[in-house]
């Protein structure tokens, strides 16, 4: 099969020069890999190696994608396409290119494309969606992913990333196409002289910062906190540091990586999850004896921080932090008298119990949603206009959304709130570590941990599938002498507990969650955005040490069972 698509390639006679001489290089499992399926929409829409061949990312992909995708919107907004589609981009290598391909397929459809003028974050271009009135987005970024990567998300018109019953329809337009060489698409600049692409920019920019200033609740407060920033080479390094700046805060950024680097040379990984991330921000820290150290990812919906506390620097994880601003956007309404009688916390079935503890102490409901946060946008749309009020959403993965303006994660919003929260705390002499610990003393020690294993290729493929088979046909009764007492697998849709089943009401994945008697799980997940098997942890304690020791010990039993498949 995987050779009947190289040579389909390979015989095209218009092939993009750069795609030629790659498959002229190809050996025979480079072949297999790169044809051996298509690219394809999942958690987080569509990601892949830049490259040629089916399964990587490149202008013929893009133009299937966005064929598929502009498909679905004529016949879905018959008579309004010209409310457009508003495109961004990262930094990342073809970024623009694609950007430009994705305008052009749309442009031959009849849809207009307002296109960001250069690089900018991703929730900007939630809030663009809604603020113009489109009728969708797309984003050209494979957001945290290693530099050979790229990718493409889709948006609602609500400014949400599809939720699958929408992204199946576009797939299914995407399915239809016989031959990718074919597909129309419009000269950009016969597009531009025609009115179907219109340059964006600084007025949206201006109208999104004033959005954001707004989830801030003690303003007015004067700042004394020094915070060293980093966009990690991507799109926030202009809107997150005016949004700092703007606000009062001293803020020193890192700059050698300002610029949108699209090979990330100065850090191993442009994730803010990653330790090694903050290595360069750590210098600066040091240096400049900052309070706390903000990063986020190339295509800034994700934000990691770092807190000086005792004179290190102790990294903390999106659970921590997404526990911290819960409790402090709550604790702080209440005392300022705007805490609604029913509001709504989300998080997702992978997060830490801290947070929906938290929320729940301040009578606060909490709604947990699959993983993706097109979920939680897709919760924010449905209570919209309703008797709740959007609290927050946020999940494990370092992505928290304060103010629904924005239906996606936004480490813009984050980044300001997560220094008013530092700011007060060092008022009172305190960190945010000190901060965190005072939740754990009050609510229990709540410890996480997630384990990555990496299987690429068409062999890990099956072997994730292999995987998570084995624990769905043989479903652990105990884990160390702990009973497991209720497991959920999200692909059938049951809910198993004791002798009784009951349906789960989210949509269909691939997922396993095993909850043991004493409240600690464990989450089997294949990764929706690169070729890894995730094992999520989750334990709370009476101590510290308690928490990290349990969490350590399920860990250990759980990677044994997996050994033995």
């Amino acid at each position: 099969m995987f050779r009947e698509e190289f040579e389909k390639w390979n015989r095209y006679k218009k092939l993009d020069e750069e795609l030629r001489l790659e498959l002229n290089a190809m050996d025979e499992e480079t072949k297999k890999d790169a044809f051996y399926k298509s690219v394809e929409f999942a958690t987080a829409g569509m990601r892949g190696i830049i490259g040629a061949g089916t399964n990587r990312m490149n202008k013929y992909t893009i133009r299937k994608a966005n064929y598929g995708f502009g498909m679905y919107l004529v016949k879905k907004y018959k008579g309004e396409l010209e409310r457009g589609v508003v495109i961004a981009h990262d930094n990342r290598h073809k970024s623009v290119e694609f950007s430009k391909e994705s305008a052009c397929v749309l442009a031959s459809l009849g849809i207009k494309s307002y296109i960001f003028e250069s690089l900018r974050p991703t929730p900007e271009l939630s809030f663009a969606v809604r603020r113009l009135g489109a009728i969708g987005g797309i984003v050209v970024t494979a957001s945290h992913n290693p530099a050979a990567y790229n990718g493409y998300k889709i948006y609602d018109e609500d400014g949400c990333q599809y939720v699958p019953r929408m992204a199946d329809k576009v797939i299914e337009n995407v399915n239809e196409i016989e031959n990718v060489f074919n597909i129309d698409y419009m000269d950009y600049e016969e597009a531009l002289s025609k009115g179907l692409i219109e340059i964006i920019g600084e007025e949206i920019d201006r109208e999104y910062l004033e959005a954001v200033d707004t989830v801030q609740l003690n303003q007015d407060l004067d700042k004394n906190l020094k915070v060293v920033f980093t966009p990690l080479h991507g799109t926030s390094a202009k809107i997150g540091l005016i949004a700092l700046e703007r606000n009062g805060y001293d803020v020193i950024p890192v700059i050698e990586q300002l610029e949108p680097d699209p090979d990330f040379s100065t850090v191993k990984s442009p994730n803010p999850e990653s330790k090694e991330a903050f290595a360069m921000a750590i210098e600066y820290g040091k240096k400049h004896k900052a309070d706390i150290l903000i990063a986020t990812d190339p295509d800034a919906d994700r934000l990691g921080v770092a807190v000086r506390h005792n004179g290190e620097y102790i990294l903390l994880t999106g659970n921590q932090t997404g526990a911290i601003l819960v409790d402090y956007i709550l604790r702080t309404r209440k005392n300022q008298g705007t805490l609604p009688t029913k509001g709504k916390v989300f998080d997702t079935v992978v997060t830490s119990g801290l947070g929906a503890a938290i929320a729940k102490s301040y009578g606060m409901e909490v709604e947990s949603t699959l993983t993706g946060f097109k979920f939680i946008g897709e919760k924010a749309k449905q209570i919209e206009d309703t008797e709740y009020e959007f609290m927050f959403g946020y999940e494990e993965s370092y992505g928290y959304v304060i103010k629904d303006f924005v239906r996606d994660k936004d480490s813009i919003q984050a980044l300001l709130l997560i220094s008013e929260v530092a700011n007060l705390s060092k008022r009172r002499g305190l960190t945010l570590y000190d901060y965190l610990i005072d939740l754990y003393e009050k609510h229990g020690f709540y410890k996480e941990d997630l384990v990555n294993i990496v299987l690429e290729g068409a062999e890990g493929e099956e072997r994730i599938k292999e995987i998570i088979e084995y624990f769905r046909a043989n479903k652990p009764t105990r884990i160390l002498d702990l009973r497991v007492f209720k497991t959920e697998d999200y692909l059938t849709r049951t809910r198993y507990f004791e002798k009784h089943t009951n349906e789960i009401d989210l949509p269909i994945s691939n997922v396993l969650k095993f909850v043991l008697e004493d409240g600690s799980w464990f989450v089997l997940r294949p990764s929706g955005t690169e070729p890894k098997l995730k094992i999520y942890i989750g334990v709370v304690g009476k101590t510290l040490e308690d928490s990290l020791s349990k969490n350590k010990e399920i860990k250990e039993a759980v990677l044994k069972i997996i050994d033995r498949v």
